[in-house]
């Protein structure tokens, strides 16, 4: 249909769904993008109050496959249900990803363990200055 027409950056703006109330406390974010792993809960259709891992995820048609949500066919066997991403709510992320979380606010706690002049195992100025200083002090 009209999926194919949107260029691949653009749709996965559709797979955006809503966090948990205890989540947006915890990342100061509303809504985030549903990936592999996530666990959510069905809030519409049928399967509604269901939660469940995200097992695959449909970026041209914005669906996802949830453990446990599947259909009996009429010949018998079962197949997975598509449910829109739209129709979810985030419960838990897959934090296995760090560039997920790069937008997220860190908790205090981790900042205070880490030396704020250096980055990435690069020093700046003021930080080898210091050392520097240090250095010439103890001799």
């Amino acid at each position: 249909m009209f999926y194919k027409l949107i260029s691949k950056h653009k749709r996965d703006k559709f797979l955006g769904a809503n966090l948990s109330e205890n989540l947006r406390e915890q990342h100061k974010k509303r809504s985030m993008r549903v990936i592999k792993g996530d666990t959510v809960r069905i809030l519409r259709g049928e399967y509604v109050g269901i939660e469940g891992k995200v097992e695959k995820v449909n970026t041209e048609r914005s669906t996802l496959s949830i453990e446990g949500v599947q259909r009996e066919k009429i010949r018998g066997g079962n197949v997975k249900v598509q449910v829109h991403a739209s129709n979810v709510q985030i419960i838990s992320l897959n934090t296995d990803d760090d560039f997920r979380l790069k937008g997220i606010p860190k908790s205090k706690s981790s900042e205070d363990n880490t030396n704020t002049n250096t980055k990435k195992g690069k020093e700046t100025k003021k930080s080898a200055e210091k050392k520097k200083e240090l250095i010439k002090g103890e001799s």
